[in-house]
């Protein structure tokens, strides 16, 4: 790897922004990238058609401006194809673990690792790098896909988005590259502990396994095996529906899914059970961008910590890892 550059102003160029361009040029000219962005791209596709067309059967007479059509694009479903919404939520953790289960261990097999860090470069300018070409990769994809969205909608439904709207679209977009950042990091830390690419993509999945699939069915498990009698107090039975929600938000694509659902449907004026007390004298009403964020607060604040504990261990496991090719 080529770290210095005599063409530019003051002679040398920052090895971390060397890094991160070549780091995003080897992944964008990848068939593995491509090929992945291919998919994305025609799902995403797929799900608009099948919101636009059905666009129209959601949509009540006594609808009015605050009825956030727009937003409905990411959301409407037939059920022959799912939402834009349940595409990202399913796409997006693949998307992350294939741009980084071999950033590690494959330069280190190749023996590249321990030439690169032979030249005058800091450790951890290769693991920062690695985390920030790919972050940017998701993010310029992600906004790329929303303002494609918005572009095709605009063009067939012919309303333009609400201040609003387009600020719920812009806080999802956000949410969804934090949510894929989850999974990149976790790919880059099975990257930094298993030497072979395959243990760690294989490690990968099966967390992701685990976490969208199994997982919900050992909750249910739980749930059914704690749950009250019928006769118990509406207390009683708030409170088991609370710890078996709570035990839900363990996983990253529950608080992923509770976040999204409250941006994207501003209708959702709680995420837990209401008492009766609770529910009476509520208005029906869409609740402002403010509020929605309020609600969802608690989840966007566990999905950022723990794509940050991700990212700790493996910066710390990178930094006292031995980078000679064996």
């Amino acid at each position: 790897m080529k770290i210095f550059d005599t063409s530019s102003a003051n002679g040398v160029k920052h090895p971390f922004r060397v890094i991160v361009g070549k780091e995003i040029s080897d992944h964008i000219r990848s068939w593995r990238f491509i090929i992945l962005a291919i998919i994305i791209l025609l799902t995403c596709f797929g799900a608009l058609y099948t919101s636009l067309t059905n666009i129209s059967k959601v949509i009540k007479p006594t609808d009015t401006a605050d009825a956030f059509f727009f937003l409905k694009l990411f959301t409407v479903s037939d059920g022959t194809l799912p939402s834009f919404l349940v595409f990202i939520s399913f796409l997006g953790p693949l998307l992350g673990i294939s741009l980084g289960f071999d950033a590690i261990n494959t330069e280190q097999n190749r023996g590249t690792l321990s030439r690169v860090l032979a030249q005058p470069v800091h450790r951890d300018y290769l693991i920062n790098a690695k985390f920030v070409a790919a972050l940017t990769i998701i993010s310029v994809m992600f906004f790329a896909l929303g303002f494609l969205v918005i572009g095709l909608g605009l063009i067939a439904i012919g309303i333009p988005p609400t201040a609003e709207e387009f600020l719920r679209i812009m806080f999802f977009i956000l949410l969804s590259i934090c949510y894929v950042a989850f999974w990149l990091n976790l790919a880059i830390l099975f990257s930094v502990l298993f030497r072979q690419a395959a243990t760690s993509a294989l490690a990968c999945i099966a967390v992701w396994l685990f976490i969208s699939v199994f997982y919900g069915m050992i909750v249910s498990l739980i749930a059914k095996a704690a749950a009250p009698p019928e006769m118990a107090s509406e207390y009683r039975i708030v409170s088991f529906q609370k710890f078996i929600l709570n035990l839900m938000r363990v996983s990253p694509s529950q608080l992923f899914s509770e976040a999204s659902t409250v941006l994207l449907m501003p209708g959702y004026r709680s995420l837990g059970p209401l008492t009766t007390e609770q529910v009476i004298g509520a208005m029906p009403s869409p609740l402002p961008l403010g509020q929605s964020l309020l609600i969802i607060w608690s989840q966007l604040t566990a999905l950022i910590a723990s794509t940050v504990v991700w990212f700790g261990l493996s910066y710390l496991s990178f930094m006292r890892r031995e980078v000679r090719s064996r």
